[in-house]
């Protein structure tokens, strides 16, 4: 890799997004000195330096669909094998033309090196421009030492040790100083908090004013939100005493990744999260709340409470919002909602049967610790497969009293057949999982307005063309409540800023942080938690387990047992938002999930009992130990020779 650069030539292509002001760079630009002449040509330089930033509304962003979340294909024979994402989730990553090379800037990665590169032109030549107002200067130095920051933090992520890009390298630089090496990941991340320490005082904060002017510009709750992810990232197990890297050394002997477990991480990420939450809440961001313009049932209102969270643009939650246009991604996942139109390819990215049966019941507990609900299949957790309609009798309903349909009056059609899976589920499922016979809300149709019919030839079922859901389960979280099929049968997609970084996110790392760092929970750690699952209309982590079997009981009372429920409540709090993969990853869990096969309904079953049959879609990835670091491409490595390769590649 080069990181010399010509002090006369701007670099000639520069990757863009879809962004709106991030689409803004440098055109016939042949100078720096003509890049930084004046404030107008320095801004654009600043906005080419934000098109480096991976796209998190793009379905080729390696958490969307590379690990066992969403799946995306109903046989061989569909359009989506060869892309780059799926050939991760197949386990087809590879050492000599890796996929998603941001290392590099290859299929289908942009170059972090280079935006590291541009980063550092400007911090370099910001001070030529002289009609710019100085107060504005520090912002835009302080933005792009966040953005530095960050480039640090999404390569780290993927590949662990990094170099360090400080500043670029002169011309006349001698070629053995541009072998550089790999650092440590407790140096990178000494790094990324030093950036974003400096650049704090002089970033904008967030206000309902700047909120959508300045979508996705670096603010401060962002900077700082960025500075507590990568304490709790290198806090994590896979880079704090991992024994699976002892001898991954460079040639100097440097140990790249830290073999002894070093508790004040979880004490110095639990400070960085818990100032990244006051800091984001006196800046104006809170829990979202949705103001219906109609009448709704408290049902309805929650429903589009917590789909708002996620959808609506600009709303006080999200933290970090992106700019980019969602609609290919809702394509991707919206159903047809009436007949259907050869134009748009709906419902092929779905939700997996793991994630379905990942959320809680109603009482807040998994499906298989809640004493209710197993009591309500007899005892024989094998039924939740089993179909049951949606009675409208009074007693058929789990009290003995109310009618199943009075139960689900908003979430499933009266009389409708599905799985009893689908039956006493959080809210969250309901607001956030489209299933067969579930209610999918339409903004101004009414509260029971559209019922999902996902059997083989109905209207969201298999109709030959292999546009349909590949699971039987759709994403409702990301789709905008008011996107809708018109009568003309067209897609009106309404466009919305997608989270990078939300609240709730903040939330749960505290809880996680603080839960490490004690021997034993306390009421500090349920706080946090709390927070989200009240929001979620659900019990606290101690109301619900009262309701729980036995062997589980005991859990929110240990170390090990809270554990297990923050992370689970990050995997639904967070489903669908590309942040359970590279959980999985820190956590080092990915050995067990992501050698799951993945499962959905028989969606060539065009009867309640023929659709309702568990079928395994794929099960050959084999994720290795040697995965959870992505390999650099073999070039690179023959090119410098004082990079090591990551183990097992």
């Amino acid at each position: 890799m080069k990181y010399l650069i010509k002090i006369t030539v701007l670099t000639a292509v520069i990757a863009v997004s879809g962004c709106d002001y991030l689409d803004i760079m440098p055109d016939n630009v042949a100078t720096l000195d003509h890049a930084f002449s004046n404030r107008l040509s320095a801004q654009k330089f600043l906005y080419a330096c934000y098109n480096y930033l991976p796209d998190h509304a793009s379905l080729y962003y390696p958490g969307m669909i590379s690990g066992d979340e969403i799946w995306w294909s109903d046989g061989p024979h569909n359009d989506w094998y060869p892309h780059t994402a799926t050939q991760i989730a197949q386990g087809n990553q590879n050492a000599n033309d890796p996929y998603f090379n941001y290392w590099g800037g290859r299929r289908e990665a942009k170059n972090m090196y280079i935006g590291l590169r541009d980063c550092n032109i400007f911090l370099e030549n910001i001070h030529v421009p002289t009609n710019i107002y100085e107060y504005e200067r520090l912002m835009w130095i302080a933005e792009v030492k966040v953005l530095k920051a960050y480039f640090h933090l999404f390569l780290m992520q993927l590949y662990g040790p990094i170099p360090i890009i400080k500043e670029n390298l002169p011309i006349n630089v001698d070629p053995e100083e541009t072998k550089i090496y790999r650092e440590p990941v407790d140096d990178v991340v000494d790094y990324i908090v030093e950036l974003i320490d400096e650049a704090l005082p002089d970033l904008m904060p967030n206000t309902n004013e700047t909120r959508e002017i300045d979508a996705g510009r670096i603010t401060q709750p962002i900077a700082a939100a960025i500075k507590a992810k990568a304490l709790v990232l290198v806090a994590s197990p896979l880079f704090n005493g991992n024994l699976d890297y002892v001898d991954f050394k460079d040639n100097r002997g440097v140990q790249l990744v830290s073999t002894v477990y070093n508790p004040q991480k979880w004490e110095r990420a639990a400070q960085g999260v818990q100032d990244a939450i006051r800091i984001a809440m006196e800046n104006d961001h809170a829990l979202f709340e949705y103001v219906p313009t109609t009448l709704l049932s408290d049902t309805t209102l929650l429903k589009a409470r917590l789909r708002g969270a996620i959808t609506e643009k600009y709303n006080q939650e999200i933290i970090w919002p992106c700019p980019n246009d969602p609609n290919t991604l809702q394509t991707r996942i919206i159903p047809y909602l009436r007949a259907h139109n050869a134009n748009y390819y709906p419902n092929e990215f779905a939700p997996t049967l793991k994630i379905a049966e990942e959320f809680y019941t109603r009482n807040g507990l998994p499906i298989d610790e809640d004493a209710e609900w197993l009591l309500w299949l007899n005892n024989n957790f094998v039924q939740r497969y089993n179909t049951l309609a949606a009675s409208t009798v009074e007693g058929s309903g789990l009290d003995g009293v109310s009618s199943l349909s009075q139960d689900h009056k908003y979430y499933i059609e009266p009389n409708g057949i599905t799985a009893r899976l689908h039956y006493y589920r959080e809210p969250r499922f309901y607001a956030w999982i489209g299933f067969d016979r579930a209610i999918w809300e339409l903004n101004g149709e009414g509260e029971n307005n559209n019922v999902m019919r996902m059997r083989a030839s109905e209207n969201q079922g298999a109709n030959g063309s292999g546009r349909h859901s590949p699971t039987g389960y759709l994403f409702k979280k990301l789709v905008h409540l008011e996107s809708i099929q018109n009568v003309s049968n067209d897609f009106y997609l309404v466009r919305y800023t997608v989270p990078i970084i939300r609240l709730t996110d903040l939330f749960l790392l505290y809880a996680e942080a603080l839960n490490e760092m004690k021997s034993t929970p306390d009421a500090e750690v349920y706080q946090w938690i709390d927070r989200v699952r009240e929001r979620a209309g659900i019990p606290g982590v101690l109301e619900a387990y009262e309701k729980a079997i036995d062997q589980s009981r005991n859990k929110p009372f240990t170390k090990e047992g809270m554990r297990e429920i923050i992370k689970r409540e990050r995997k639904i709090e967070l489903s669908g938002e590309s942040e359970r993969f590279f959980d999985i990853i820190r956590w080092k869990d990915a050995l067990k999930y992501f050698n799951e096969p993945i499962r959905g309904w028989n969606m060539i079953g065009g009867t309640s009992e023929t659709f309702y049959q568990v079928q395994t879609l794929w099960n050959t990835r084999e994720f290795n130990t040697r995965d959870y670091l992505w390999p650099i491409r073999t070039y690179d490595i023959q090119v410098n020779g004082n990079l090591v390769q990551n183990p097992g590649w």
